[in-house]
């Protein structure tokens, strides 16, 4: 008896003797080790000739896969290779295959079609494969593809991983349509880990879930042939994101808790750290991350136009940890962040940042981050003038208990502010900005209180006034009088005692004008003490 039922090749097939060999190692669930002696000769991503020795058919690899022969007594079918050439089309398209897979560096002559096809398990390692077409793939396990070089792009779209999705050291390029890697809609039930990854063209994540952590440590995105080389709105993250670097040859030495409550880790001496560089506009909006949205040592070079954009994101917690954009934009307008962790050399200049409605509960610091670089933080991102995020920002200080800090921004808002008044505006908030600071001062205020009544005081004790009523009149006393008309809420019984003409009479007006500015400010001042506002 011949066929799969009784484990051998259907009648027909012509099987050649390394598939007879493929077909014995399938059965038994071993690799299928096709190894040249000398190492050069077996990666398959350099241009060189398999021969016939190392050569399978994809339709007697599908048969194995679609309707393999039973496993031996014993044993359990599997489809394990080791440099072998798969020549043809494998088509699986919509196929369940229950067999475990597993090919390492493999040669494949033609792209890899899987779509709506159902694995427990698919794992390509270090192969060759001009094109992978896996759109609403099923897998119950992992899909591994590290190591692999795919020069006609991948698409997962609405593809459903049941655990780990692995690209780590992935060498993908564009397709026709510029995308290296489609994978919108896309959902991994655990980690996705794409480390050390070079994705030539745009990374598509638009609408996936990741039901761990995504990690892009290391990797360089590159798509100088559109707008971005990360596209990714909508996108879940149930832990977190890591933009970051990585030691190469190791594990990764950043992403830690967040200081003071622990510290990144150095990596070891001599350790080559690789940063995650994207060159090309990144856009994460309304994106959902779990724990924190990780930018340590992040690179971005982008072109006029193009930007990092983190519209309307939420997490707890977001690293800004990476080095300046010399172009492009960063847009945090409408985010929603717990936890701000940055450091003053990772914010772009003028122009280079906006962040209309941009939330956050603490600043942390990582280095030194004065009060002034804090006001140039805000000032760059309100090339126009905005008063919302100075207001944020006083908040912020205010409720960490930095009163002070807190009436220094709101004075840059309204020094902000009095440049775009007309020139009268402009000259009464000059003024007020000289005497008392627009009130945030309430020293200078004092200072000007004693002032003016040392002054008053000295002419009035050369200039003594003629009282209202003679026979009521109290005793003359400069220093009193001029107190009373400083004062504007306490009443001395000198103010309405005496009568002033000519220029005493001006003086005695704008001594009583000021005085209630002055005092109110004052008053206002020692309020916001008392109430720590």
């Amino acid at each position: 008896m011949t066929g799969a039922d009784s484990g051998q090749p259907p009648a027909g097939l012509d099987l050649t003797e390394v598939e007879r060999g493929l077909w014995q190692a399938f059965r038994q669930g071993r690799t299928y080790d096709l190894r040249a002696a000398h190492s050069e000769h077996n990666d398959p991503s350099v241009p060189q000739s398999w021969g016939p020795e190392r050569t399978v058919r994809a339709h007697v690899v599908a048969l194995l896969l679609l309707d393999g022969p039973p496993a031996e007594p014993g044993r359990v079918s599997a489809l394990k290779l080791e440099g072998v050439q798969i020549a043809g089309l494998l088509d699986l398209s919509g196929g369940t295959v229950v067999p475990y897979v597993e090919l390492h560096n493999c040669r494949f002559e033609q792209e890899l079609l899987v779509p709506e096809c159902r694995f427990t398990t698919l794992r390509l390692i270090g192969c060759a494969i001009p094109r992978i077409e896996a759109a609403r793939l099923r897998t119950e396990g992992d899909l591994h593809l590290p190591r692999c070089v795919v020069p006609g792009g991948i698409r997962l779209t609405d593809a459903r991983i049941g655990t780990d999705l692995l690209l780590n050291q992935l060498l993908v390029r564009r397709n026709r349509h510029g995308l290296s890697i489609s994978a919108d809609g896309m959902s991994v039930g655990q980690d996705m880990q794409a480390e050390l990854m070079r994705s030539d063209g745009e990374l598509s994540l638009r609408g996936a879930t990741i039901g761990v952590s995504l990690s892009l440590r290391g990797s360089t995105l590159s798509n100088p042939f559109g707008r971005r080389a990360l596209n990714a709105p909508q996108l879940t993250v149930e832990r977190t994101l890591y933009l970051t670097a990585t030691g190469v040859g190791g594990s990764p030495f950043a992403g830690g808790a967040t200081p003071p409550y622990g510290t990144p880790t150095t990596p070891a001496r001599g350790t080559r750290v690789q940063p995650f560089e994207c060159q090309g506009g990144v856009r994460l909006d309304d994106g959902r991350f779990g724990d924190a949205v990780d930018l340590t040592q992040a690179r971005f070079v982008m072109e006029e136009g193009q930007e990092l954009s983190l519209r309307r994101i939420h997490t707890p917690e977001l690293r800004f940890l990476g080095e300046a954009p010399q172009r492009g934009r960063v847009v945090l307008s409408g985010a929603r962040v717990v936890n701000l962790v940055d450091r003053e050399t990772s914010w772009p200049g003028p122009g280079g940042l906006a962040m209309a409605g941009f939330s956050y509960e603490h600043l942390i610091p990582v280095g030194h981050f004065p009060l002034s670089g804090r006001l140039a933080w805000v000032a760059a991102a309100t090339p126009e003038y905005a008063p919302e995020p100075y207001e944020r920002l006083a908040g912020v200080l205010r409720e960490g208990g930095e009163d002070g800090s807190a009436r220094e921004v709101l004075l840059a808002k309204q020094r902000r502010r009095r440049e775009t008044l007309p020139l009268a505006g402009k000259a009464w908030g000059y003024l007020q900005d000289w005497t008392v600071a627009y009130g945030y001062r309430t020293g200078r205020a004092a200072l000007w209180l004693t002032v003016l009544w040392a002054l008053g005081t000295l002419y009035f004790s050369f200039h003594e006034l003629p009282p209202v009523r003679h026979d009521e009149a109290p005793t003359w006393n400069p220093e009193l009088y001029v107190l009373d008309l400083l004062l504007p809420i306490v009443d001395l019984g000198q103010s309405h005692a005496w009568k002033p003409s000519g220029l005493a009479q001006w003086l005695v007006t704008v001594l009583t004008l000021l005085g209630w500015m002055l005092a109110t400010t004052v008053a206002a001042g020692a309020s916001r003490l008392l109430r720590r506002q």
